[in-house]
């Protein structure tokens, strides 16, 4: 068989309604430096969807369609900012936004396919949510001076480089990117606007990379459904969410973000060791304590 014919599992099962709510959560989790993949790893473990069984090649094509709805959100919400920068396009600014996208394409080609497979577990996106906490409590102590204009070839590495490790779930593309360009000196509201003007070609690459690998293997007719609804809805609550930014958020601090991130992870790791300690109660082993070692 080829990789093409391969289907999924007959009895996995993925409704209109469960692609709506994560559309609908795609939105504020994705603009909120609180990581959309973590959520999405958790949301579905949290109520045993047989989300989690579908094809992890699958499950991130669905994603980046959500990241679709999301940039056309986002096109609208700073249509004037776009069309300034596009008709501002310069050496500069093209230096930016190739160094930008470099360092995350250059992670999806060589390390997407392990990270879906090895890395889309609650335990990892929790040990994400600390580390990205830790880095964002640090930027958000750091004086800054720098201005979006500012912004030249190096800084758009940093932000590229963060864009790359926010593959890893629980990490967050717009909070790596915002500590990355506060740790370059940005000021808060030009480290916001870095971000998300940084994500824009960052989707559109994941677009092509994804649609293409689509259109080889190709789409029951039911999750055409199930990405359309989806997509949808990521677009809606971006929308919703981006106009929040635009004009009640930008620029403020992140000790908000820390926390709920933070109390998160906690709730994720305890739940993930009362459902292995419940596993190995209802198989008859012995089962260790908490924090024991083998």
């Amino acid at each position: 068989m080829t990789e093409a014919s391969v289907p999924d599992p007959p009895d996995v099962r993925f409704g209109l309604g469960e692609a709506l709510a994560y559309g609908l959560l795609q939105g504020p989790t994705e603009l909120l430096p609180v990581s959309s993949s973590g959520h999405l790893v958790i949301a579905p473990w949290v109520i045993g969807s047989d989300y989690v069984r579908l094809d992890p090649e699958l499950r991130k094509s669905f994603e980046v369609a959500l990241h679709v709805g999301t940039a056309g959100a986002l096109v609208i919400v700073l249509r004037d900012e776009v069309t300034t920068a596009v008709r501002e396009l310069d050496g500069r600014r093209i230096g930016v936004i190739a160094a930008s996208l470099a360092p995350p394409a250059i992670a999806a080609l060589t390390c997407e396919r392990l990270i879906e497979r090895r890395l889309g577990r609650p335990e990892v996106v929790a040990l994400g949510l600390v580390a990205g906490s830790a880095a964002m409590a640090w930027a958000d102590r750091r004086d800054s001076a720098r201005e979006r204009g500012d912004a030249g070839w190096r800084d758009g590495l940093a932000l590229g480089v963060a864009q790359a490790l926010a593959l890893i779930p629980g990490v967050s593309r717009s909070g790596s990117t915002i500590v990355a360009a506060r740790a370059r000196g940005f000021t808060p509201l030009a480290a916001t606007e870095l971000s998300m003007h940084a994500a824009l070609p960052v989707i559109a690459g994941a677009t092509v990379l994804k649609g293409s690998r689509l259109a080889k293997r190709g789409l029951e007719p039911g999750m055409r459904s199930a990405f359309a609804v989806g997509t949808v809805g990521a677009f809606a609550s971006s929308l919703a969410s981006a106009g929040l930014i635009a004009h009640r958020q930008r620029g403020r601090g992140l000790k908000k973000y820390v926390a709920y991130r933070l109390a998160l992870a906690v709730a994720v790791t305890v739940a993930a060791r009362r459902r292995s300690a419940h596993k190995v109660g209802a198989t008859g082993a012995p089962a260790r304590r908490l924090g024991s070692h083998a």
